[in-house]
């Protein structure tokens, strides 16, 4: 696999917090160049900056709002210009804001967790795909979750329902751009434990009640998810797109 990723050039969105950072470091370790999108994680950008440039790989951090057509552009030019090209992008910006019931919402807040979630995915996919088409093989890997898939806890109703959409558009994507010499996956995370998102919006009690559910007795880590996430964007001669690889220690396995 790391032979494999060896000066490979990478773009990761929201790539200097959470399960962003750990797909990053995993992407530095296995050889690969990385342009290191960040809204406001700028210290850890620039520290996963110093860290690739100290191995000798080139590597850039640039901010954005991707909910912003024309930064998210101006962030895939950004890439391509200091990396050289482009053969990997992960779309891993995403958040659930906050939680809110059916009663509870309203069209601001309903419109600004899709754009997050999935309108930002569109504009990075759309500026990124002639670059990743330049190239005999390229990879997406998108960031869907394990809500996608079920649901999610009550107050996720947006959030659960843009997770899902990813796994349309990835299916969607894979069977347009395939055709290009670009597949296109997902990994649906479950529970990973030690990230701001399940910080901010997971209870201690909401925590320990569903770890005590998952079939291998364990919470996940952010490495789970990148070492998924890498594996499936190396697979360059491989006959994987449109999957959805789900990482939950088994609570949903159909």
């Amino acid at each position: 696999m790391k032979n494999k990723l060896v000066g490979k050039n990478v773009l990761i969105t929201a790539g200097a917090q959470g399960i962003g950072e750990s797909i990053t470091r995993h992407f530095i370790d296995s050889g690969a160049n990385v342009a290191i999108h960040y809204f406001s994680s700028a210290d850890v950008a620039d520290e996963l900056v110093e860290y690739a440039t100290g191995l000798g790989q080139k590597a850039v951090a640039i901010s954005g709002d991707l909910t912003k057509e024309a930064d998210a552009n101006a962030l895939v030019e950004k890439s391509v210009e200091a990396l050289g090209g482009l053969d990997i992008l992960i779309n891993n910006a995403g958040s659930l804001v906050a939680r809110r019931l059916l009663n509870e919402m309203d069209i601001e807040f309903w419109n600004k967790v899709m754009d997050i979630n999935l309108t930002s995915m569109m504009f990075v996919t759309r500026a990124a795909s002639p670059h990743l088409a330049a190239n005999t093989d390229s990879s997406i890997v998108n960031l869907a979750s394990l809500a996608g898939r079920k649901g999610g806890h009550p107050g996720s109703l947006v959030y659960s329902t843009s997770k899902g959409a990813i796994l349309t558009m990835t299916r969607a994507l894979s069977s347009e751009l395939g055709p290009q010499g670009i597949r296109v996956n997902a990994v649906a995370p479950g529970l990973i434990l030690g990230t701001s998102f399940h910080n901010t919006h997971t209870s201690k009690e909401s925590a320990d009640a569903t770890t005590a559910s998952i079939p291998i007795q364990r919470a996940g880590n952010a490495a789970d998810v990148a070492r998924a996430v890498v594996y499936l964007a190396s697979e360059y001669d491989g006959f994987i797109t449109g999957a959805t690889l789900d990482i939950n220690g088994g609570v949903y396995n159909m």
